[in-house]
């Protein structure tokens, strides 16, 4: 019972945290000055980056669902180590969204939730299923970043540095996930998942 009890606590914190204090980075980005930008450009790049941001807080929510029931405890620890670096993301994304004069998404709680309840189902599948998830997102998350990153206008250098070094990062990610042991998602979870990730996006962007 008390490490039932100290598991909650831990996800609750870290709950608190994500959603309502001030986002840090344990690595610095080197980025390079920022650049004159119209206030269309601004907005459309601070809807972007308000999608990565809410990105991130999904990503927090699955991961920490996912390690709160695995079976393994390297699988757990991977999985809190991958929620600690994409915690770097946040913060970039976070300090970003402030430097246009612009905010998160507003329904960053229902992101998070959602996507913890996510992780938690696919974690009683097992931790192969549940890395396969890692792999499934991370792989979506690139090609989300790619798409962004043909988006920005092109004098947007700063934001850019930002997602390159994001879709790097994911890329890793889910090439450890895939060494550990993760299995192949069935066909549907994938096309679920992409159309999950579209209705945040697509809302996120304005909200």
């Amino acid at each position: 019972m008390p490490g039932l009890l100290d598991s909650v606590l831990t996800i609750a914190d870290e709950t608190l945290r994500t959603l309502f204090a001030p986002a840090h980075s344990a690595r610095a980005l080197p980025l390079p000055p920022d650049t004159p930008l119209s206030e269309p450009e601004k907005r459309h790049i601070a809807g972007l980056m308000r999608v990565n941001h809410a990105g991130e807080v999904a990503a927090q929510g699955l991961y920490r669902g996912q390690a709160l029931f695995s079976n393994q405890h390297a699988t757990r620890q991977f999985l809190q180590r991958t929620a600690q670096e994409e915690g770097d993301h946040l913060a970039w994304c976070e300090a970003r969204l402030t430097e246009l004069g612009s905010h998160p998404s507003r329904l960053n709680p229902l992101w998070y939730l959602g996507s913890f309840a996510i992780g938690a189902a696919a974690a009683v599948f097992g931790d192969e299923t549940s890395l396969g998830f890692v792999c499934e997102t991370e792989r979506q998350v690139e090609g989300h970043l790619a798409g962004h990153l043909e988006r920005l206008p092109a004098g947007d250098v700063r934001s850019r540095q930002i997602l390159q070094q994001m879709k790097a990062d994911e890329a890793g990610h889910g090439q450890l996930a895939h060494s550990q042991g993760a299995a192949e998602l069935p066909p549907p979870i994938p096309w679920l998942m992409r159309s999950a990730a579209r209705v945040m996006t697509s809302t996120a962007y304005w909200l």
